[in-house]
């Protein structure tokens, strides 16, 4: 489901961000990334219950701003995921795989909107998205996963409030 909708996100996401200003997107992505965190830390002792709405939402918010920007899926995916009830390791798998698909589409579009890109990087960044989905899954499934929550929480609100700093600066 994260997958069919970050195909529909990522379309609108790359039809905006064709004309809005860079220190926008960084703003925004700052903005989003650091409430994700904030939202999973104060909720990180709670049983949340799986949501199907929930999960909805957050693919389409999620490939939007990848589209927009080409960040801030990875901690929102995780992040949302882990609030929809979704235990560490298996909301960082899901991730990983939906955030390699989406970012090839998202490079399509970007080429097929005729906006400036450095070509070069695409497959690169191709790449490395999708080598990373071993690798995270190793990681996470050495990890418990009230302690995953807790990192996740940590590492996206300060990459949020980094993101953000550097935008107004």
């Amino acid at each position: 489901m994260l997958t069919g909708l970050s195909l529909v996100g990522v379309l609108l996401g790359v039809g905006i961000a064709v004309s809005i200003p860079p220190w926008a997107l960084k703003v925004y992505i700052g903005v989003l990334v650091l409430l994700i965190g904030l939202t999973i830390l104060r909720n990180r002792g709670r049983e949340m219950t799986f949501s199907w709405r929930r999960m909805t939402g957050l693919g389409l918010l999620a490939s939007f701003s990848k589209g927009i920007s080409g960040g801030g899926y990875g901690p929102l995916v995780t992040g949302g995921q882990i609030l929809s009830g979704i235990e560490g390791p298996n909301a960082v798998g899901i991730a990983s795989i939906a955030e390699g698909i989406t970012s090839a589409a998202g490079v399509a579009a970007y080429l097929c909107s005729g906006a400036a890109m450095p070509r070069r990087l695409a497959p690169s960044l191709v790449l490395g998205a999708m080598l990373s989905v071993p690798v995270s899954a190793y990681l996470v499934s050495r990890l418990p996963s009230k302690r995953l929550a807790l990192i996740i929480g940590g590492m996206s609100t300060g990459l949020g409030a980094y993101t953000l700093v550097r935008a107004i600066l």
